[in-house]
Formats: C-alpha cells, structure tokens, sequence
C-alpha cells in the first residue's frame, strides 16, 4: 500500500482547517489563477471550472517538486446563487451591505466545486455539492456591522457559517463542510473512486491507495 502526497490547491485556511480536523494533514499551495477570466453563468459549470483550473495549475508546478511521488492535487471553489444570480467575495464594505439586504430573510444555494487530480493514474474526477443556507431577518444595523468586522469580505456570498456569520443563519440543508468551502463527504467519494481508502487512528487519517 501507498500513502500519497495531497496537496491543496487552495489559499483557505477554512479548507485547510477542514481536512486538518479530519485528520489530513495536506501540503498547500495556492494557485493564484484569475477567477476573472473565466467568464460562465451557470453556477455549477462555474464552481468545477474554477476548482479545475485551480488544480491544474497547481500541479503543474509541484511536478517537478515532488517528481517521482504519488500526488493528489484537490482544487476547489465556492459561489453563492442567490435569486438566479452567482455571487463570489464582495468588493468592497458597500457591496457586501447591498448583498445582504437581498440575503436577509432569504435563503440561498451554496454550490462548491471539487476538482482531484490523481497523478498516478493521470484520472481527474470533478464533482460538485450544493447546500441551502437559510438567513436570518437580519436589521441594518447587524448588517451594517457585520460589513464592517471585514469577515464577509473574505467570504463567497458575504458570510461565514462557522464565525461571525454563523449569528445570522437560521439553519442549512445539506453538507455543513460544503458550506464551508470543501465537503467531506465529496471528498471520500472521490478518493473511493480513484482507488484509495483513508485508515483513521489515534494520529490522524491516513489515505491509502487500495490493492488492485
């Protein structure tokens, strides 16, 4: 049995924090690709795209870092659909208290793309997860402070579930850690279908490709 090298094509510490708490420890690197030049309107073609050029990216510069290895390389990305629009990180403050005056009271879809990319086998598997989030009745004032705290700034669709904004959801429907920005659930699936396995202990998960 082998045990891979996984890489996170992601600048997120979310994401990070996701797998670290499930026991990956992953290696990050952040593929810096322009989102703005990928110009699609359908949110879920949107969120795998990003999560493949971002995958795609990465790898092409840790082959050689890691030449010889077994290498997962995960990329992901989070939109927010909302009244039939696509909304990513706000611009600006102003921005982030104009979405949420359309958000409160509200519910919307939160779609996270999965890109993985198994060096071993050259198989690239993209897979995307979708989770409404209910908001609360939020006043001007809350929102008006919450724009200010900078957090939705830093957020797909103006909001955290885990942090500040997590005052402010009413409840979800779906995958918690889709929310989040990289569903778990995803992720095993994935992994079974490249022909890995994760063995847990008392150190963390481990992945490991299957006999065949």
């Amino acid at each position: 049995m082998s045990h891979p090298v996984f890489i996170l094509a992601s600048a997120s510490p979310t994401r990070k924090k996701i797998l670290e708490n499930a026991g990956i420890k992953p290696i990050v690197r952040v593929s810096y690709f322009d989102e703005e030049a990928i110009q699609v309107y359908d949110p879920i073609a949107l969120v795998l795209t990003l999560a493949q050029c971002k995958a795609e990216v990465v790898l092409s510069k840790v082959v050689q870092e890691f030449a010889g290895q077994n290498v997962l390389v995960m990329g992901c990305d989070s939109i927010m659909y909302l009244n039939g629009m696509i909304y990513g990180k706000p611009d600006s403050k102003q921005t982030a208290i104009a979405t949420w005056q359309k958000m409160r009271g509200n519910y919307c879809e939160l779609y996270t793309g999965h890109c993985l990319i198994d060096t071993k086998t050259q198989r690239t598997i993209m897979r995307y997860g979708v989770t409404k989030v209910y908001f609360a009745d939020a006043t001007d004032a809350e929102i008006a402070s919450y724009a200010e705290s900078g957090e939705p700034l830093c957020c797909a669709g103006c909001f955290t579930l885990e942090k500040l904004g997590g005052l402010l959801i009413e409840k979800i429907e779906g995958c918690h850690t889709n929310v989040l920005g990289l569903s778990l659930p995803i992720l095993r699936q994935m992994l079974k279908e490249l022909g890995y396995s994760i063995q847990f202990s008392a150190n963390g998960t481990t992945i490991v490709e299957l006999n065949k």
